[in-house]
């Protein structure tokens, strides 16, 4: 479902594109009563292989409706023409990326995907050919010369996701978004544990993947600092 919040009396200060975890930050933001238009467009696993083209058109029917009323209401044609700053998540469900029956191949016999295979050049390899359409969406806005910020999901690996896997898949992203001139809004020093996982106060209570109102609210507040 799409969170979205009408410019009618207040320009918008931001465009929120991405999946699911676009959610609590739309949330946070209208709790705020910060101006914004968009929200999450699908779920993560939308956004992993090629799905926009660089016409400006997603290849999906739903998140090219929802992408072109967001455009409709900061009245551009494109986002060539985007006013103000681009907040996007897509790409980033690390627990997707994560799942366990994609990695068994590479598990020793304890197991475990060992380290050395998470730290090789392979295994980047991977997780960047698994992500080609969210990097490919990156590098189009960013080339469009738009300010591009991307919180980070919430710490959270569900039962059929690897933590080794997600940890480590996550950290070629940013280093992926950053190569790319994307800023990083990244919280994890003040919502995880010392296991790295998201504290339960950060959490949905009623799933294993999304973030609360409050780590939206942190996200935002992180927005407001950068001067969104």
């Amino acid at each position: 479902m799409t969170t979205q919040c009408s410019t009618t009396t207040t320009p918008a200060r931001f465009l929120l594109l991405g999946d699911s975890h676009a959610g609590c930050v739309g949330r946070a933001a209208q709790a705020a009563e910060l101006p914004f238009v968009g929200g999450p467009l699908g779920s993560g696993r939308d956004f992993l292989d090629p799905f926009f083209d660089t016409d400006g058109t997603f290849r999906q029917t739903e998140p090219q409706r929802l992408y072109r009323e967001h455009l409709d209401t900061l009245d551009v044609t494109a986002l060539a023409g985007l006013p103000v700053p681009l907040v996007c998540t897509f790409g980033l469900s690390a627990h997707t990326v994560a799942t366990r029956q994609n990695w068994d191949l590479y598990r020793d016999r304890r197991g475990t995907v060992p380290d050395t295979f998470l730290q090789s050049r392979l295994f980047a390899d991977l997780v960047r050919a698994t992500v080609r359409g969210a990097l490919a969406f990156y590098d189009h806005a960013v080339a469009l010369g738009l300010r591009v910020l991307a919180p980070l999901p919430p710490q959270r690996v569900p039962g059929r996701s690897d933590p080794n896997v997600f940890f480590a898949a996550q950290n070629i992203l940013v280093d992926e978004l950053t190569a790319r001139s994307v800023e990083l809004v990244d919280l994890r020093a003040r919502v995880t544990d010392g296991t790295g996982l998201q504290r339960p106060a950060f959490c949905q209570a009623d799933d294993t993947i999304h973030g609360s109102l409050a780590f939206g609210r942190l996200v935002v507040s992180e927005l407001l600092d950068r001067g969104l």
